[in-house]
């Protein structure tokens, strides 16, 4: 086993990302995640994702009185996330919110896909990997294996687009997307309150 997925990896890990973590929310999700190249994120566990939409527009509604109100295209980002498990027997999903700009939620892969094919999200195949274009730091630095994080998180991001695009041709997403791997029921609650409270924190100076 490589150290990358050991347990002691894990510990360690836990400790940067716990102070990591209030950093990248509180720098607007800048492009410098905790993603480890050689870190085989189609292994079982706990994965915070954050999502944005291409230059922070806020497609999916706005957050009035400390609750948010959901567009089409938010009820969109909403319906496709919670249908992802249909896709992706492999998964669950835990906490999640639908904010104006982007979506906050907790992936849980419970077991080792394999050499999976992981087929098409509602009709919307996945787009072959480029390697012409450089890839985004929060996003793996090899294309993905079969039944990883990155190709839930890709099929997912087609899908909106497929239906997003059925009310409005313009909408897109921010290339890439944010991770941390949760590691200990302490992140885990935490990370939970974070996203629950997101409506309230929303305009707070943090």
């Amino acid at each position: 086993m490589s150290f990358l997925n050991s347990e002691k990896f894990r510990i360690l890990y836990t400790f940067a990302a716990s102070g990591y973590m209030c950093s990248q929310f509180r720098t607007n999700y800048r492009k410098n995640s905790l993603r480890y190249s050689g870190r085989d994120y189609s292994l079982p566990g706990k994965y915070f994702v954050t999502i944005c939409t291409a230059r922070k527009r806020e497609w999916f509604g706005s957050v009035i009185n400390g609750e948010m109100h959901l567009s089409e295209t938010g009820y969109i980002a909403s319906q496709m996330w919670h249908e992802l498990p249909d896709h992706f027997p492999f998964i669950d999903m835990d906490a999640f919110i639908v904010m104006p700009d982007h979506i906050h939620g907790i992936i849980v892969i419970n077991k080792y896909a394999g050499p999976l094919n992981a087929g098409a999200l509602h009709a919307t195949p996945l787009p072959p990997y480029d390697a012409t274009h450089p890839v985004n730091e929060t996003m793996s630095y090899i294309s993905p294996k079969p039944g990883s994080l990155s190709v839930v998180v890709r099929s997912y991001k087609s899908a909106v687009t497929k239906q997003a695009h059925i009310y409005d041709s313009n909408f897109s997403w921010q290339r890439g997307f944010h991770d941390n791997i949760i590691c200990t029921t302490g992140q885990l609650v935490r990370i939970r309150k974070y996203i629950s409270d997101n409506t309230q924190n929303l305009h707070k100076k943090v």
